[in-house]
């Protein structure tokens, strides 16, 4: 070797020993981390790390997937199918192929036609507040006398508008009023009280009480069909599992529930509860698969294109819904499920269409005609809507959570939801119908503020004759304006204490509603343009407010209306909505409902921004010793381990709770004192295997030697002893990451490949120094999140 070889030497890892200058840096690194440590962890936390009680971690009452497990499972699947021979397994081998389209034509198909049902059903019942059709009770308003629907606004007496088929219920204003509070206050009893029948609880793991152990062996109580189900379809998605919330019953409920809960006239809509019943088809049809049945990641990508088919039926957006599961649903969106996402939105718009509930025979469910353009004067109108909008939805998303611990927090409204329900849907309609404006279903409110009054067709309806004529000073009714700033004040003070109440419900409409009144009150004092486009504008800025949705937004808008002339405005409001409302409040609406129910996700974006504030590494969620001892197994040798040791270790996992964690598999070699990562066995697997592998122990086998790593020797077990293989449940290589490395690359890695658990290890040695489970990781990121906004 030459001199310049030898002196050219680069130092790829740091050696052994440090020069002062280095371990002076390495002491201050040191410090800084266990000052960062202390400030994140809980004493509480710090106190387990010395204790012989094992710590106990959040969201206990969740089980998670293995989005690796389950690829390699499916891996195996197709390889064996392809590997056999014959026509039998051709077959197979094509239905397996394809059997993912067809499912998501199954799906889209059934989800239009539960629509279809909640869509008939539910303008019938809501219209039964005013009257009744007299030709056939089971008509709504639109299916009596569709003719004259422009004109049911507003009036007052014994035969609505120009229908004479619907009977309004009696000449007096008082009765009618009387009337229309009474059959919401009954609906609202319904809607809540077939809510109730869906309260489950979470699966938790029994175990003896210790001082640190007051977890409740029922698990944490859930009303499975309550609210829009979208927090809830988000954690799954994100590969969490609540069971039983995807079963056929809450679908049930949820449709007939959402019926009774519109219908009340609150301040909620149909549109959130269409993605969780969409989900629930999308779960009923996957477990009819093999191919989806048995392997989660699969089967969540059939829910991902399963709720594109709901935007697709509750507002006659294909595209836009399949958008939507993107932006905001969905944690793992490939290629492929776009494209099946694409095709079930088409079938559930498709068949939508054909079935025709509107009376319309179109899919557009706000279809409009401004046939005037916008000047360049008007996109400072069109930002004013967007700031307007952001305003409300920071301010809706800080407002909603504060209500709901004050309110909620009462003894009598925490135990009875359904008073609160009462209560609700009571000051609801008294301060709603009063106002022409607000008195109708929220579609109903969007379609008539949407209206043209320049259109032949729609100047006869109460608002445009409101706009153009009465006591008006500069060529402006002041009395309709009155109207539209009490429709807005209301609907908005509504939506905030409505959103979270334990009936299904979304937040949607609402937030439409409460734009499009805002616009139309803006609308009034530019006559340059008609105001229905700026009501348009205003629903899409407080909509993005609330919800901040900004791509899928512009593309429902455009296909929610069929004004693609409108697309820039809608753009310009949106962003500009997103922005200030972000100002406002991080969280939007969804993400805030997550964090108000506890379910447990994990937002990649959210978590890095963090992280990077407090500047973390991996160290600073490495459990504590004792935790780490109790999942650590040290294999010897041989390879077996006793059937006691593996027994007392899971015994362990059940005292804290735990239900998805796992062991973790390590062992020293002769030439080295080191203990080395092996493998890891998951506790679902190893229950499986000790308690129906292993046979009971006797007088004659009072204990036996598992095998967990290696292969079975072919000789035969010594007479004294049986040996139980469990190698094939252990992963012989599991990720693992260095407890010097950035945190922000353990989120990525359990975001970005699905990971349950990561295995961290020493720098320059590799030596094992603990395990992080998913819902670890979880929990340290929100109490990093209240630290942060506490400060």
């Amino acid at each position: 070797m030459d001199e310049e070889s030898t002196t050219e030497r680069t130092a790829l890892l740091f050696p052994p020993v440090f020069d002062r200058r280095l371990s002076r840096l390495q002491q201050q690194y040191d410090a800084d981390v266990r000052s960062i440590v202390a400030s994140s962890v809980t004493k509480e936390e710090q106190q387990l790390g010395g204790s012989t009680v094992g710590e106990r971690l959040p969201y206990n009452d969740y089980t998670t997937i293995d989005w690796l497990h389950d690829l390699v499972k499916d891996s195996y699947r197709f390889r064996y199918i392809q590997s056999r021979k014959g026509l039998k397994y051709s077959a197979i081998s094509a239905f397996e192929a394809c059997s993912g389209w067809i499912a998501v034509v199954i799906i889209g198909t059934l989800t239009a036609f539960v629509a279809f049902f909640v869509d008939m059903v539910g303008a019938t019942v809501s219209d039964w507040k005013l009257g009744y059709c007299t030709t056939n009770p089971l008509l709504s308003r639109a299916g009596c006398c569709p003719e004259a629907i422009p004109l049911l606004i507003g009036v007052h007496s014994k035969v609505t508008g120009e229908c004479q088929n619907f009977q309004v219920w009696t000449d007096s204003y008082a009765g009618n009023f009387a009337m229309y509070v009474g059959m919401g206050l009954i609906f609202g009893v319904v809607s809540s009280g077939v809510t109730m029948l869906t309260k489950n609880h979470l699966p938790a793991v029994s175990a003896e009480k210790g001082p640190y152990d007051n977890a409740a062996p029922t698990g944490k109580a859930m009303y499975m069909a309550a609210g829009s189900g979208i927090p809830e379809i988000k954690t799954i998605l994100s590969g969490f599992v609540i069971p039983g919330f995807l079963d056929l019953k809450v679908l049930i409920v949820k449709a007939v529930g959402a019926i009774f809960a519109v219908a009340t006239g609150m301040c909620l809509g149909k549109e959130g509860p269409f993605v969780h019943i969409a989900a629930c088809v999308g779960y009923i049809v996957g477990n009819w698969f093999p191919k989806y049945q048995d392997n989660g990641r699969k089967l969540r990508e059939l829910l991902s294109a399963s709720c594109a088919a709901a935007l697709a039926v509750a507002f006659g957006a294909p595209i836009g819904g399949v958008l939507f599961s993107y932006e905001e649903i969905s944690t793992y969106f490939p290629r492929k499920v776009l494209w099946r996402a694409f095709l079930c939105s088409l079938f559930a718009a498709l068949v939508l269409k054909t079935m025709n509930p509107s009376g319309t025979g179109k899919l557009v469910l706000f279809e409009t005609n401004h046939q005037t353009d916008y000047q360049p004067v008007h996109y400072v109108v069109f930002m004013v809507l967007g700031v307007l909008g952001g305003i409300f939805g920071g301010i809706f998303c800080k407002l909603n959570y504060i209500w709901a611990n004050w309110f909620r927090g009462y003894s009598i409204i925490k135990t009875h939801p359904v008073f609160e329900v009462f209560l609700i849907v009571l000051a609801t309609t008294l301060l709603q119908f009063p106002n022409p404006l607000t008195k109708e279903p929220g579609d109903i409110i969007i379609k008539n503020l949407l209206v043209n009054c320049d259109d032949s067709e729609s100047a006869s309806s109460w608002i445009c004759r409101n706009e153009e004529s009465g006591p008006a000073i500069g060529q402006v009714n002041w009395r309709f304006v009155a109207w539209l700033t009490y429709g807005t004040l209301t609907k908005m003070t509504l939506t905030i204490i409505t959103f979270g109440c334990k009936v299904p419900s979304g937040i949607i409409i609402p937030a439409l509603d409460a734009g499009a009144l805002m616009g139309r009150l803006i609308g009034q004092f530019v006559s340059s343009t008609s105001p229905g486009v700026f009501a348009m504008v205003g629903a899409a800025a407080f909509l993005a407010g609330v919800s901040r949705m900004t791509l899928s937004l512009a593309v429902v808008m455009f296909e929610l209306t069929g004004q693609l002339d409108y697309v820039v405005p809608h753009m310009i409001a949106i962003l500009i909505a997103k922005w200030v409302a972000d100002a406002i409040s991080e969280e939007g609406v969804y993400d805030l409902a997550q964090a108000m129910l506890g379910h447990p996700f994990l937002d990649p974006d959210h978590a890095i921004a963090i992280v990077r504030k407090h500047n973390l590494i991996v160290e600073a969620i490495v459990p504590p010793k004792q935790t780490n001892d109790e999942v650590t197994v040290h294999v010897p040798l041989t390879n077996k381990v006793r059937q006691s040791v593996l027994q007392r270790k899971l015994d362990q996992l059940r005292a804290r709770g735990l239900m998805d964690a796992g062991l973790v598999l390590v062992q020293t070699h002769v030439h080295s004192d080191i203990p080395t990562l092996q493998g890891y066995i998951s506790q679902s697997e190893l229950e499986f295997g000790l308690t129906k592998l292993c046979p009971p122990p006797s007088s004659d086998h009072p204990e036996f030697m598992i095998r967990v790593l290696g292969h079975l020797v072919d000789d035969d077990p010594s007479p004294d002893t049986l040996e139980v293989d469990l190698t094939p449940f252990v992963d012989r290589t599991p990720l693992s990451i260095c407890v010097k490395a950035p945190l922000e690359y353990a989120v990525e890695m359990f975001s970005k490949l699905g990971l349950r658990y990561l295995c961290v290890t020493e720098e320059g040695t590799g030596k094992l120094i603990g395990v992080i489970i998913k819902k670890r990781l979880v929990g340290f990121l929100e109490h990093l999140k209240e630290d942060h906004e506490y400060e």
